[in-house]
């Protein structure tokens, strides 16, 4: 079944990148939350990154894991490619190994396991 963006209503960035920015999103449809990626064409074309978001689809297209998000659906827009993945809670895990504790960056045993 096709999918665009009218499929999904955005709530607030979750998090910004070089391409472009990760929005939390409901499906009108189900209700169900997500994270949209949405990579700008222009920055892609320009740094050259097309081939990589490519690659980054088809992984997450892939995986099914409980510590991976994997790809609901991709589709784009005029101005963007939008990948919207399952959305997990607990953050990025590099702000979890860097940011956590500026002292002693990474993790001890016990919270790795």
């Amino acid at each position: 079944q096709a999918v665009n963006a009218d499929a999904f209503v955005e709530f607030r960035v979750l998090g910004k990148g070089g391409f472009g920015e990760v929005c939390a999103c409901q499906r009108r449809a189900t209700g169900k939350m997500y994270a949209n990626k949405r990579l700008n064409k222009k920055r892609l074309k320009k740094r050259k990154g097309y081939e990589a978001a490519l690659v980054e689809k088809r992984i997450l297209a892939r995986v099914h894991s409980r510590f991976i998000v994997s790809l609901a659906c991709a589709f784009q827009t005029k101005t963007d490619l939008c990948l919207v993945m399952t959305i997990m809670n607990g953050g990025d895990l590099r702000y979890h190994i860097y940011n956590v504790d500026e002292e002693n960056p990474g993790f001890t045993e016990p919270p790795a396991l």
